[in-house]
């Protein structure tokens, strides 16, 4: 790690897809609702970001400041109270459809059509749907929306602490982890991780890099909130190690530094900045092909179908499947077999093994007409693929896992449709 230095260093990063964080205290300007002008600038930097061929997923706080921008409209309203959790969700039940149409309006002046999306933690841990999750935000991004994610605060109470992320820090890792980003923006009041709390500590220094998140990095972190958002210096530190070692940079900074989004996107250091600890694909084949997503069953597909994956980077479509070796669910790893049992890919599945034998061979328009309801044209997504190497050892249908891996489909690789979708 390195202290404050120049803000004018570049760092060299591929810059595709970002995933931008907003906090509370960002968004109300440290005050008690949303503040419209400075929510304006931040989509206007967003905006000038996609326009320049960015991919952008908004995670946002400001419900419960939603609502309570709501109760002040209306003069002699009872303010619920945001000290207790039955408060907090009637302020947020109010807060997100004024959170989400304030978007809508400032989205719309830039000709961006906007998505919501509430995400809990079941969406992300149960592989169906985290399969749904990761679908439909690569879907919004491919017509050229913003989707704009939440934790669903009206349904989150402490009974059910378990489910829920607790701030949206962790929620916007888990999102960049499925959407396999570039890069994590935390944007809040904070202007990035210090050596001491800068508040008491006159000689607190800012940390400008951070290679890898030790002891060190989570006791400077200490466990400091906010005071309105449900996060903290400790969530974003936590954040910021799932993200890394998926191969996201990660960079936790204020909101409210001039065109703070751009700049860092552009590589400029501002804030602090924690290094990915793997190669972006790396972690990607790693998270499909280890662990929980490890193989558990396959399809063995004709000629044809191998060429167009193997080489065409395509999706693996219904028609090319002449076998399927299961049981396996929707959302499991599979093995992806050519005519001679040699793998050719691990990916997916976008439909279990009773439903791929009843569809394989046939055009990707019948599916719904064979099963009476779809989840898309694939049996594996390209984006859901990693292939394998074309070498002499995988010529078993189960290859050593920790070698043979060439390329993963990158998940920005369909064309986007001509122009951006309007929000009007």
């Amino acid at each position: 790690m390195s202290a404050q230095g120049s803000k004018s260093a570049r760092v060299r990063d591929r810059r595709n897809r970002l995933v931008v964080k907003l906090g509370t205290n960002l968004l109300t300007n440290g005050g008690e609702t949303l503040d419209i002008e400075l929510m304006s600038s931040l989509v206007a930097q967003i905006a000038a970001l996609m326009e320049a061929g960015h991919e952008v997923l908004l995670v946002t706080s400001g419900a419960v400041a939603g609502g309570r921008r709501v109760v002040a409209r209306r003069p002699g309203t009872e303010q619920p109270r945001s000290g207790d959790v039955p408060g907090r969700q009637v302020l947020a039940a109010l807060g997100m459809p004024e959170l989400m149409r304030t978007y809508d309006e400032l989205f719309a002046r830039h000709g961006i059509a906007v998505a919501q999306a509430l995400i809990s933690r079941p969406d992300i841990a149960n592989r169906q749907r985290y399969l749904n999750v990761r679908n439909t935000l690569e879907s919004l991004l491919h017509i050229g929306a913003i989707p704009i994610i939440n934790e669903n605060d009206v349904v989150t109470v402490e009974e059910l602490e378990g489910d829920v992320f607790g701030d949206n820090d962790r929620l916007s890792a888990s999102i960049a982890n499925a959407v396999n980003a570039d890069g994590l923006l935390l944007l809040g009041h904070e202007e990035g991780l210090f050596t001491a709390d800068p508040n008491v500590d006159a000689s607190a220094t800012r940390i400008e890099v951070v290679e890898h998140i030790n002891d060190e990095i989570e006791a400077m972190a200490g466990d400091a909130r906010d005071g309105r958002g449900q996060g903290g210096m400790r969530s974003k530190v936590e954040a910021a190690r799932m993200a890394t070692r998926f191969g996201a940079y990660t960079v936790i900074a204020s909101g409210r530094t001039p065109n703070v989004i751009r700049r860092i996107a552009d590589g400029e250091l501002i804030g602090t900045r924690f290094e990915p600890t793997t190669d972006r694909v790396e972690g990607w084949k790693r998270f499909l092909l280890t662990g929980t997503a490890s193989s558990k069953g396959s399809v063995v597909i004709d000629p044809g179908a191998t060429k167009a994956v193997r080489f065409g980077g395509n999706s693996l479509l219904p028609a090319g499947v002449v076998r399927v070796d299961g049981p396996f669910d929707r959302g499991d790893n599979i093995s992806v077999l050519d005519p001679s049992g040699a793998v050719v890919a691990w990916g997916i599945a976008n439909y279990r093994s009773d439903e791929i034998e009843r569809i394989m061979g046939v055009r990707s328009d019948r599916i719904e007409s064979i099963l009476g309801y779809g989840y898309g044209p694939d049996v594996v997504h390209r984006n859901n693929m990693a292939l394998a190497d074309n070498g002499p050892e995988q010529n078993s249908p189960n290859p050593p896992k920790s070698k043979g891996f060439k390329n993963v489909a990158d998940p920005a690789l369909p064309e986007k449709t001509t122009g951006r979708a309007t929000g009007r």
